[in-house]
């Protein structure tokens, strides 16, 4: 009984990280993980919203695209509303640097457009994508 005792303890104490493990007993597959590193900012995906009312408002999303770890959700709306032309200028703009990151691009309704770097893809419905064809 005390031999059973004394093995749930070591199981236990290794399980709740009491008890260091050697090299030997994982062998050469065995890799040390360091938990305490910090990963920083970056390692996150963050979805962004930005408004577009002026072509020069383009910018800061594409810098925010071309780092890579943004999704751009941008209003076209007001732009929209005072230039057609500045719009078109816009989103060629911003077509540009989509392909250059390898991103992807869609309209969602008459205001909006989504922004992906190229880690990530916009859902298109099979219908969308057979007017497309």
């Amino acid at each position: 009984m005390r031999k059973a005792l004394s093995k749930f303890k070591e199981i236990t104490d290794k399980f709740m990280g009491n008890a260091s493990y050697s090299d030997e007993e994982f062998g050469e597959d065995y890799l040390n993980i360091d938990t305490e590193k910090d990963i920083g900012q970056k390692s996150k995906i963050i979805i962004k919203p930005f408004t577009i009312e002026q072509f020069e408002d383009i910018k800061p999303a594409l810098d925010e695209l071309r780092e890579g770890y943004t999704i751009a959700l941008i209003n076209i709306k007001l732009l929209k509303d005072k230039d057609i032309v500045e719009l078109k200028r816009a989103i060629n703009k911003i077509k540009k640097t989509c392909d250059a990151i390898e991103g992807d691009i869609a309209g969602f309704g008459e205001d909006w457009i989504v922004v992906t770097p190229s880690f990530a893809r916009v859902y298109r419905d099979k219908q969308v994508e057979e007017v497309k064809e």
